[in-house]
């Protein structure tokens, strides 16, 4: 069974702890509180604009610098080759870090030099700024064509049973990297589905319980829920005591179609 610190590949954390629209102390407090929890994967990005905050939450764990997983991504109007460099050190000084574990391109702009793009985030990986390259939100074709170029270690996308990655799973699993699974709880409108809920009874879990489990025993996935409160961080690490039967996986798979 899975434990919260396996890593798809050797690379990434199976659970990390997202901070989309979480900023000021708030931030702080939960990224503090996350580390504490036992995530060793926090997920930002330039424009969610809390890039400080993280650092700060970070800071006060006293945790070791190797024992975080630090993802940021590219702002898209810095994805240029030109512009690239400068806002990840940018990010580097926000985040008070030396380096940051994993780079992400965010979105596939219509214009993006992707080659271009990606060569100068493998520069920084081969200067040690930046320790992974992947990318965001890429359509199983583009993602192909990114592995074309380099060593890109993953896809985060949209990822539950509402939103299928199949195709691109089958794509991570072929060149044995991974997905990240970003809103796994499709923001909560999953919490009350009666087949999830009566899933979770069966284990003494929550629907969103059931959804996070659904997504790692597919293997070469990755979570990053956000959540706000103490209470919901806590419930969504808390997910490697059980396993689902093949019977729930095909009941889960079929939410997005009832």
């Amino acid at each position: 069974m899975l434990h919260k610190d396996t890593k798809i590949s050797g690379i990434i954390p199976v659970i990390g702890f997202g901070t989309w629209n979480i900023h000021g102390q708030k931030c702080i407090d939960s990224v503090q509180n996350a580390i504490e929890t036992g995530y060793h994967h926090i997920d930002t990005a330039q424009i969610y604009n809390n890039e400080e905050e993280v650092g700060k939450g970070i800071k006060k764990t006293n945790i070791r610098r190797d024992n975080v997983f630090i993802t940021t991504k590219i702002s898209m109007n810095h994805l240029t080759p030109g512009r690239i460099e400068s806002s990840v050190h940018q990010s580097l000084e926000k985040l008070n870090t030396g380096y940051v574990d994993l780079l992400l391109i965010p979105w596939p702009t219509p214009d993006i030099d992707l080659e271009a793009c990606l060569e100068v985030m493998f520069k920084m990986k081969d200067d040690n700024y930046v320790k992974h390259v992947g990318v965001s939100n890429f359509e199983p074709k583009l993602f192909k064509k990114a592995l074309q170029f380099g060593p890109v270690v993953t896809n985060q996308v949209k990822f539950s049973p509402l939103n299928g990655q199949f195709e691109n799973l089958e794509i991570a699993k072929e060149n044995n990297i991974s997905l990240t699974a970003y809103s796994p709880l499709e923001r909560g409108r999953l919490t009350n589905n009666k087949i999830l809920n009566r899933i979770g009874k069966k284990y003494n879990k929550t629907a969103s319980q059931v959804l996070l489990r659904w997504l790692i025993q597919w293997g070469n996935v990755s979570v990053i829920p956000k959540a706000a409160s103490e209470k919901h961080r806590k419930e969504n690490i808390d997910i490697f005591d059980f396993e689902l039967s093949d019977e729930d996986v095909k009941e889960i798979n079929e939410v997005g179609n009832r």
